[in-house]
């Protein structure tokens, strides 16, 4: 795992329902030795609160309840931080994920509004050349949705919608978590057994 240390993944989650699924992924890559830089809108950290029970008065102690004790390091960057590492191009990075991805943040990203870290982190990976890969969460969609979309999907950005599969027979909320976290990882070519292929 030593081979990942060097490699940083930026995370984003936003207030879009399903802040789980930010959760596991951050867990995921964090388990696999890889540095993530992680951003929380506010309405991200309000789900947290209302969708998972978490007390978010004391963020630094969720965090390390959270993600503490694995092989990977986290840093975490306030989404008022724009000077952080992170918005600038001349840091290296293996690419993005904004996992949920409300539709406010979609629509800022497809404008290149870039007014907190998040959006401009997703803005450089736009400007570099770097895999952006959202994973909208809301239904049903309307017509500036599937525009904004399209405009991304033009652009290069993966999106990936939280819409987790069935054919492998998924027995728990993790599974259909996971499913959707295997996805993005696959979107990297990262390894994993987060669930079974089809044809396995």
């Amino acid at each position: 795992m030593t081979e990942h240390k060097s490699k940083n993944f930026v995370v984003g989650i936003t207030g879009a329902s399903g802040g789980i699924y930010g959760i596991r992924l951050t867990e995921t890559l964090l388990s696999l030795g890889y540095r993530v830089h992680l951003v929380v809108s506010n309405a991200g950290w309000r789900v947290f609160k209302e969708e998972l029970g978490y007390a978010v008065s004391d963020r630094e102690g969720l965090l390390n309840q959270l993600f503490g004790g694995y092989p990977g390091s986290l840093l975490y960057h306030p989404v008022q931080d724009i000077g952080a590492s992170i918005a600038s191009g001349s840091f290296r990075t293996e690419g993005m994920i904004i996992m949920p991805c409300s539709m406010g943040t979609l629509s800022a990203v497809a404008q290149g509004s870039s007014d907190n870290l998040m959006t401009r982190a997703a803005d450089v990976m736009l400007k570099e050349g770097r895999p952006l890969v959202l994973v909208p969460r809301e239904t049903p969609l309307h017509a500036i949705h599937l525009e904004n979309m399209l405009k991304l999907s033009r652009l290069g950005v993966k999106l990936i919608p939280a819409m987790p599969a069935f054919y492998y027979g998924p027995t728990s909320m993790d599974d259909l978590i996971n499913f959707m976290v295997g996805k993005v990882l696959d979107s990297f070519q990262i390894e994993h057994t987060l669930f079974r292929r089809w044809g396995e």
